[in-house]
């Protein structure tokens, strides 16, 4: 079933949304959660959240995109999640993505402080369309959906130091971008 066609039924009120939506996109929230979590039970609850907050949320809202509508939920329930039981330190992956970024933004902290501001996304934003596509949709790939060098390597075809060197050039080029924009110091 395409996207539109769940979308309608979420407008309907049709409770096979749900079952479509889970069909069609299933594996890939599942990815997005696992990607933040590393802990199955607690994906597992994260997309069933998923499907509960979609049906809450469509209608009023409209999604032009379904697949990034759900990804941008997931993601954010799974951080939700992350963040609560973090002190329990029972994850490792979104640590790893942070500490990659905290030499560019600042510190852990006052990064979803910084996050928030207008300012800063639409300094990152104007960085991101600068850069090549490829570039843009690996930044987006490790940054955004939390996924390894080691699968980006696999998709691009080269190893996985050529990789973590090809993100740290795109995490200096960032560092140097918002240094620049007066956004750090």
């Amino acid at each position: 079933m395409d996207d539109q066609s769940i979308v309608e039924l979420y407008l309907k009120r049709d409770e096979n949304a749900i079952k479509e939506s889970r069909n069609k996109y299933e594996a890939y929230c599942f990815r997005i959660a696992m990607n933040i979590l590393s802990v199955a039970e607690d994906v597992e609850e994260c997309i069933n959240d998923t499907w509960i907050s979609v049906w809450n949320r469509i209608p009023p809202i409209i999604p032009k995109s379904l697949k990034a509508f759900l990804g941008k939920l997931v993601r954010d329930i799974s951080l939700s999640r992350y963040r609560a039981v973090h002190a329990k330190k029972r994850y490792n992956g979104m640590e790893l993505i942070l500490d990659e970024l905290a030499e560019c933004i600042p510190s852990e902290q006052d990064i979803q402080k910084s996050l928030e501001q207008k300012e800063l996304s639409e300094t990152v934003n104007g960085w991101l369309d600068s850069l090549p596509q490829e570039d843009r949709v690996l930044f987006v790939k490790r940054y955004y959906y939390g996924e390894t060098v080691k699968l980006l390597a696999e998709m691009q075809s080269c190893t996985e130091n050529q990789m973590a060197q090809k993100m740290m050039k795109l995490r200096n080029s960032l560092k140097t971008h918002l240094l620049s924009g007066g956004v750090l110091e």
